[in-house]
């Protein structure tokens, strides 16, 4: 006789990361254009920009900012 094994159907939750507090990465929350990614988790949903549906994208109007946050911790 075989024995049965059941897959779990649903996906594990992750809770976000615990929240750093960094003056810097201040300036990358709670922006009035934030609208929320909603292929993460609800919880997820904190305002950071990081969360954010254009985050990344030529959508956010905030973008030469990240680039250039991004080109400053580029080695030399």
């Amino acid at each position: 006789m075989r024995g049965t094994f059941r897959v779990a159907a649903h996906v594990p939750v992750v809770a976000p990361p615990p929240a750093v507090p960094d003056e810097d990465e201040d300036r990358f929350v709670d922006r009035p254009c934030y609208e929320f990614n909603s292929r993460l988790l609800g919880a997820w949903n904190d305002r950071h920009c990081s969360h954010c549906r254009h985050y990344l994208t030529a959508r956010c109007p905030h973008i030469d900012e990240f680039l250039d946050d991004v080109e400053d911790l580029t080695p030399e």
